[in-house]
């Protein structure tokens, strides 16, 4: 035999061992068996029911589990991602539709590695890659709470995935590059206090799930933590250095903030914010505070800003020599007809009004995609709920008007450079 051929025999070798060693880690990566379904029911101690009801506020579990006030936890709920639409789940412990087959192990499991009792890997929109360094006890107690819910019969919703996503033995490589199982652990230079804001924080309540970029693969951008994302079309602000907002946050404030969704001298909470405050307001109040503890130390490395928010009062008009006039007239005559009213008044604590603009966060913010949807959507309250409001326009503004005022309010509000693509911006907060 010629040595070409013993060296093309060789390379057709090397390429078979190769393939059968990516099957067989691909494999490794992918495949999780199926574990035993749950045959007896379980009793579990109040105490324990207690602590996962708090853990389930915390953590916001109903924001995503229950679009349907009637169906708590019954899941059901279409997130929209880069990747295509999934579907919350059942968690109610129907035996059919719900986790009421589920051991301990299996939902420790579901949790920590994000694979359901039956092996399928789950998708990253629930953030195991979290829930991963929760402690066992909290799991568990977690377990205790949605075990004792009412079992509702709710079937999953087909996820619309775009291709090849919806293939998810896919999610096991997701898992190799962002699933960190490495245990939290405590700061020893900060306070009980602050360790247990950063551990809720991190491992419960997932704020950089929203608060941090992501990458082209939907994982976190570590590099950028707590740098500002994304949120179902909402902007996440930034919360640490890079925090657009206007005027400091103190401890109060945000401890303010967090339990009703309004704070002095700052915007109240809008879009996926308010289910946060909803589930926090119910939550222990201790954790709160933590959580407000944790949160201060980040923003307040922000540095001190000279804004326009120092000096709050009436909107002035447009310069005459704006190289940019008409567009502001018209964005300034929009705010004059449908905002002013109420935004020039200033905001009190039993006052009808609002607060001034230029302490509005939503005019600071690096895209326009906030002010927008407040714009056009408003600021409502949960159903049967107390607190203030502010209406829509979208019925009564234009694209025109709505972009105008937008350019207007972060030119003579904020004092910042225009958005860029503001239009285009419009244009999608206006889709269905």
């Amino acid at each position: 035999m010629d040595r070409p051929s013993r060296t093309r025999r060789s390379t057709w070798w090397w390429l078979f061992a190769a393939v059968i060693a990516l099957t067989g880690i691909a494999l490794a990566v992918m495949w999780r068996p199926a574990l035993a379904p749950q045959t007896a029911t379980q009793a579990f101690d109040t105490t324990r029911i207690e602590r996962g009801a708090n853990l389930a506020r915390l953590g916001m579990c109903a924001s995503c589990h229950t679009p349907d006030l009637a169906l708590p936890f019954a899941g059901g709920k279409p997130m929209n991602t880069p990747f295509g639409v999934v579907h919350s789940t059942n968690i109610t412990p129907d035996i059919k539709t719900g986790i009421g087959a589920w051991s301990e192990a299996a939902f420790t499991r579901a949790m920590r590695e994000g694979v359901a009792r039956d092996g399928h890997l789950l998708y990253p929109a629930f953030p195991y890659n979290h829930y991963v360094r929760m402690t066992p006890s909290d799991v568990a107690d977690l377990y205790a709470y949605f075990m004792t819910r009412p079992a509702i019969d709710a079937p999953a919703r087909a996820n619309r995935m775009t291709f090849p996503f919806g293939f998810r033995p896919l999610v096991g490589f997701w898992n190799v590059l962002y699933l960190d199982d490495a245990p939290w652990q405590p700061d020893p230079a900060q306070s009980a206090e602050w360790n247990r804001g950063a551990y809720l924080a991190d491992a419960v309540a997932h704020c950089a799930a929203c608060h941090t970029p992501r990458t082209l693969l939907g994982g976190p951008d570590l590099k950028r933590q707590l740098g500002g994302g994304d949120a179902e079309d909402w902007y996440a602000p930034a919360l640490n250095q890079d925090s657009p907002s206007p005027l400091p946050w103190t401890r109060e404030q945000l401890h303010d903030y967090l339990r009703s969704g309004i704070a002095e001298n700052h915007a109240m909470a809008a879009g996926p914010m308010q289910a946060v405050v909803t589930h926090l307001a119910q939550a222990d109040d201790r954790d709160v505070a933590a959580l407000a503890a944790w949160t201060h130390s980040h923003l307040a490395k922000a540095p001190a800003r000279a804004t326009p928010a120092q000096q709050a009062g009436p909107l002035p008009a447009p310069a005459a020599n704006d190289p940019d006039l008409q567009r502001m007239t018209l964005g300034y005559t929009t705010y004059a007809n449908a905002c002013a009213r109420c935004h020039d008044a200033g905001r009190d604590a039993s006052s009808g009004t609002a607060l001034p603009l230029q302490k509005a966060v939503a005019l600071y913010d690096p895209d326009p995609r906030d002010l927008i949807h407040i714009t056009l959507d408003g600021i409502a309250p949960p159903a049967g709920e107390p607190s203030r409001f502010m209406p829509g326009f979208k019925t009564i503004l234009t694209d025109e008007q709505t972009g105008a005022l937008a350019a207007y309010l972060r030119k003579y509000g904020a004092g910042q450079p225009a958005w860029p693509e503001l239009d285009q911006a419009v244009r999608t907060a206006r889709e269905p």
